[in-house]
């Protein structure tokens, strides 16, 4: 017998008919029998008391119908942020150890943030991959580097390379619901239809949930699947159609003080909460130690405008919300008519506690929170009508994030409060769980979704995967609390760390440092710690530092073991721009000079020439006819973008800052036939306010200059995904309203773009450019 062939049974000899197969070696494993399917619906940036199921406002017939014979969890923890739960999510290890401490667009070069998940942390995918299931990703990724989100870049942890049969959804970190980023499987796509043909993104993944679903069945219908179902929502931008907005219409007129109030008797009386939880205040750090965006200005201080835009925003943002929880259940409902349901097990819950990026203020444009930019409440109330809509890119003000976590202190990215780690999940199977709308207390972490899928499945993470030895999962199957209300929970401790902050459960007590996020204030080692008995004070509103100091070492000590095996160390509370414009290396290294040709698909702002914050040149060759119309070279969106194109015969160069209107744009006079160098050189000259650029841009014609005047640009990202870079036509969300997408250049031949941050001059480029696009 040959070498390499040990696990062979059968015979061979020199004729096939004269030899005996032995198929044995080369059968895939099966899944255990009776296996059951496994669904988890994500959902982004939405606090416990949100939801109908929890008391909230918003209706969730589908969450509603699931908990009415599952499971509710009052105890459900996540990291604070999304890319990190969703990385446990992945792994079922912990997010630091994961390497994925804080956002992929803000990772630092350390191993507990290097945006890269190590061998040693297999996938949940792989695992039930290799056991016999079917695995799908619909909707939001975010555990993609920056630098690899892009046609040429690495596919390793693209979803298919982490254990995932098919992929449909986005990679970024939120996108457009009306304009998605769109990927299928191991590329990027244009999506199917329309805003005015129907399209919204919730839809679209439900539909391709379901087709996927459907196709499998076709052919394995004994094999088992899993699915993981991340939906947009709850995700800024808030997008919905009007039908479900309008439900809302009035329901928050009363606002975010007096919700609070409202909400958290609903959840005492639904036994969410115990008798007795007290609020917590909506401001609780020192004015001098808080993040300035974060305040909540209480209602009753706010004007007549103020509340009437507040309120609308959180009508959009509960109208988006039961719009996508109508999509999920055309899943359920398809799995329930096929007969599916019943051995399904389905998780139902969210990546993070709500989301403050919409400031203060709130926003028409979430973009402006990324580039330290205020929203103005006057530019804010003449988009009062848009909210919602494909016109607006807008999230609600600090107010309604506090609220929708109450009792708890602060939202999102705060991981030392519940506020931005207590989340809802919902868990239903009917073939295994024999309690039917009962609640559940114990705590319990998004470390430990992993361990009870495999523990459902019949599977392990193994101790070696592919030759590299593998890091212990960090938690625990939950499946003992399926039939038990009061088996104790089996939860130890559980650390947090997230952008500056810092917290640690342990057994019913917890510390929590007093550091706000995103600040840049630093020095870690002056923050104070409080500590609260989880036990008894389920809002952690008594602060029992003082009466229990050994108890408070005793838990610092903890977190630092954990740190310390977890890899969480440096701390990094940077800005938000700060740590979005970190530079990283890259498999193609920034340069002076970039050539782009038509026929190229949208490049993600993460690979594409980045010429925020610092002077420009952009020259586009091209061989006009008597009818050339169309864009030569776009970046963005109309709430952040900038393009270069022609109309009506003219050179038009805009640069839509942050969406506010209006548009500043240059216009040349009529275009002649014949081959011209058509471009722009913006010259910055300082900073402005808010750290903006500003400056001059001319426009050129050739060697001439047609155009001029002052502009203003953005230092910090266009979108966090989506609207890349475009050359010959506009992709998704046009930069300028002036045209529609996608506005192809056509009457005429365009050569190339060439896009210059060197700071040479203008014609010095003309000259070089041209030659290369003409050598190319």
């Amino acid at each position: 017998m040959a070498e390499g062939n040990a696990d062979f049974k059968g015979t061979i000899n020199l004729d096939v008919r004269d030899s005996v197969p032995d198929w044995d070696p080369y059968v895939l494993k099966g899944a255990t029998e009776g296996a059951p399917n496994v669904l988890v619906v994500l959902y982004d940036d939405t606090g416990m008391a949100s939801w109908s199921p929890y008391g909230g406002r918003i209706n969730m017939p589908t969450m509603q119908r699931l908990a009415d014979n599952g499971l509710t969890y009052t105890q459900w923890h996540t990291t604070a942020l999304c890319s990190p739960t969703r990385s446990c999510l992945l792994t079922g290890r912990n997010h630091t150890r994961n390497g994925i401490a804080s956002l992929m667009e803000s990772t630092n070069g350390f191993p507990g943030n290097s945006g890269r998940i190590p061998d040693d942390c297999a996938t949940v995918g792989h695992i039930l991959q290799d056991n016999g299931y079917s695995t799908y990703w619909l909707g939001k990724d975010h555990n993609v580097p920056e630098q690899d989100n892009s046609a040429g870049g690495s596919r390793k942890q693209w979803p298919l390379q982490m254990g995932f049969d098919r992929f449909y959804g986005f990679l970024g970190g939120e996108t457009n619901q009306w304009y998605p980023d769109l990927c299928e499987d191991n590329h990027f796509i244009e999506q199917p239809y329309t805003p005015e043909e129907g399209y919204h993104l919730s839809k679209d993944l439900a539909d391709r949930g379901i087709k996927m679903i459907r196709d499998q069945q076709a052919s394995n219908p004994s094999k088992p699947w899993y699915m993981w179902f991340c939906p947009g929502a709850n995700h800024a931008p808030h997008h919905a159609p009007q039908e479900y907005i309008e439900k809302y219409k009035g329901r928050f007129d009363d606002g975010y003080d007096a919700y609070r109030e409202w909400v958290l008797a609903r959840m005492v009386e639904k036994g969410i909460m115990p008798e007795g939880t007290e609020l917590t205040p909506f401001n609780p750090m020192a004015e001098e130690d808080a993040n300035p965006a974060d305040y909540v200005k209480p209602w009753d201080e706010l004007g007549d405008d103020e509340k009437k835009l507040f309120a609308r925003m959180a009508e959009v943002f509960a109208g988006f919300s039961e719009y996508t929880d109508a999509q999920v259940g055309r899943i359920i409902d398809y799995l329930e008519e096929t007969g599916q349901l019943d051995n399904t097990i389905v998780f139902y819950c969210a990546d993070n506690g709500a989301s403050g990026e919409g400031s203060t203020h709130g926003s028409v444009n979430e973009n402006k929170f990324f580039n330290n930019y205020p929203d103005d409440l006057a530019e804010n109330m003449t988009r009062l009508d848009d909210l919602g809509g494909p016109e607006a890119y807008n999230h609600y003000p600090t107010g309604w994030a506090a609220a929708f976590s109450t009792p708890f202190q602060m939202f999102k990215r705060y991981s030392q409060y519940s506020g931005g780690t207590c989340d809802p999940l919902v868990i239903h199977w009917p073939k295994g769980i024999k309690a039917k709308g009962e609640i559940r207390h114990q705590y319990h972490h998004v470390t430990d979704i992993v361990p009870t899928i495999l523990d459902l499945a019949g599977a392990e993470m193994p101790d070696v995967y592919r030759g590299v030895e593998q890091a212990p999962l960090a938690g625990v199957s939950m499946r003992y609390s399926f039939d038990s209300a009061d088996a104790p929970t089996q939860k130890k401790r559980q650390f947090y760390s997230m952008i500056g902050t810092r917290g640690l459960w342990q057994d019913g007590w917890k510390v929590a440092a007093t550091h706000p996020p995103i600040t840049g204030k630093g020095h870690f080692d002056e923050d104070e710690w409080e500590l609260y008995h989880v036990d008894e004070d389920r809002s952690e509103s008594k602060n029992l530092a003082d009466q229990y100091p050994e108890k408070v070492q005793e838990l610092i000590a903890a977190w630092f073991e954990e740190a310390d095996v977890n890899n969480a160390l440096p701390l990094d509370d940077r800005t938000a721009m700060d740590q979005l414009t970190i530079d990283r290396p890259s498999s193609e290294p920034a340069r002076d000079r970039y050539i782009y040709y038509p026929g190229t698909s949208a490049v993600p702002e993460g690979v594409a020439v980045n010429v925020r914050g610092r002077s420009y040149k952009i020259i586009a060759d091209a061989d006009l006819g008597g009818d050339a119309q169309g864009v030569l070279f776009a970046h963005g969106s109309r709430f952040g973008g900038h393009a270069l194109f022609i109309k009506d015969g003219k050179l038009h160069y805009v640069y839509n800052f942050l969406g506010i209107p209006p548009e500043q744009t240059f216009v040349s006079e009529k275009l002649t036939p014949g081959p011209h160098a058509l471009g722009m050189e913006f010259t910055r000259e300082g900073a402005g306010e808010h750290r903006e650029s500003v400056g001059t841009t001319k426009l050129y014609v050739d060697d001439q200059v047609v155009a001029e005047g002052p502009m203003r640009a953005q230092v910090g990202k266009f979108t966090l995904c989506g609207d890349g870079l475009c050359v010959g036509f506009d992709s998704a969300d046009t930069v300028s309203r002036q045209y529609t997408n996608p506005f192809p250049f056509s009457g005429g031949k365009l050569l190339g773009v060439a896009v210059d941050v060197s700071g040479e001059q203008y014609l010095d480029l003309e000259t070089e450019a041209m030659a290369a696009l003409s050598r190319d």
